[in-house]
This record gives structure tokens, sequence and C-alpha cells, in this order.
């Protein structure tokens, strides 16, 4: 295997060049064939510098253990970038295999070390509208969306609901 210090966890067809991809199906263009809900994963402590996971976390049915596994694999000040399907995305709930839905607030836990959970700061989160049906109306669309996430949260996400959230954490060891 190459020496990569990037991996892209659960890449599907979304192959990502430069990075190591990892998926549960062999395809082509997928490096390493792990299901990631089987742990440990198979990489040591402190190998990756950058975790790219798009639309994955959600698929995980230990998610604590999968984000203890995201912080044993990265190196301190390691970049993870996470996609996922924000609650109120209706189109979310068609998919069987989805265990869990994503809030604005969902990583905050994890940046105050609530509940034994492993330590991330938090970089970047980002409200997303629309995913890939008219992406440009996310420019027009996400600075309301997030101007104040926790009153759209609140009041106003199950009548104007959006796709998706993006967050960037970086690993504190």
């Amino acid at each position: 295997m190459e020496n990569y210090r990037k991996i892209n966890l659960g890449c599907g067809k979304k192959i990502r060049k430069g990075y190591l991809n990892l998926d549960f199906v062999k395809a082509e263009g997928v490096d390493v064939v792990h299901d990631l809900n089987q742990y440990p994963w198979p990489f040591q402590d402190d190998t990756f510098d950058e975790i790219y996971a798009s639309h994955l976390l959600e698929h995980i049915l230990d998610f604590r253990k999968a984000m203890e596994e995201t912080r044993r694999i990265c190196k301190n000040k390691a970049k993870v970038t996470i996609r996922a399907p924000h609650f109120s995305c209706g189109v979310s709930f068609r998919d069987p295999t989805h265990q869990r839905f994503f809030s604005y607030f969902t990583f905050d836990y994890f940046a105050k070390m609530e509940y034994g959970l492993p330590k991330f700061k938090i970089i970047k989160k980002k409200l997303n509208f629309t995913r890939e049906a008219f992406p440009f109306l996310n420019r027009f669309v996400n600075p309301v969306l997030n101007f104040n996430p926790a009153i759209y949260e609140r009041f106003f996400c199950w009548i104007f609901p959006c796709a998706e959230i993006l967050f960037t954490l970086e690993v504190e060891k």
C-alpha cells in the first residue's frame, strides 16, 4: 500500500485522487475494502493527516466507536471533514440503511468532551440547502440558514428543510 496521508472513508464511487479510498465493496478505485462497523479499523494509530467522510456516518451502527476510531487513526491536529444529512431532509428517510441524522450542534458534544466522547475541535460547520439538485440555490439560501442555526433548527427547518451539514473538525490529542 502506498504511503497515503489522507483517507476517503466510505468512498463508494466517489474516488478522491491523492487519498486512500476505503469502502466496504470492492469497486474500481477502492484501495481498501473494509466494513467500518467492524473494529478496530485496519490502520495503525496516528496514521492520517486528513479524513474525508461524505455521507458515511449516518450508516455507522456505533457512532461513538466510529469517532473513537477516527481519532485513533488520525495524527494530532489532523483535519476531519464530514458531510452528513440534516435531520430535516426528508430524502434521507428513504434510505433504510441510515441509522441517524445530524444537527448543526451534533459535534458540539465532542468539542466539550461530554459523556466521555473523544475530543475534537470544531473548525467549521455549515448547513447546506441542497446537494445535487439546483446547487446554485446554495449561494442564496445557505447564508439565511446559517445566520442563526439554532433558530433555524428550532422553528423553520421543517418548513424549509436543508439537505446536509458540513463539518470540519480537528483532532485534539
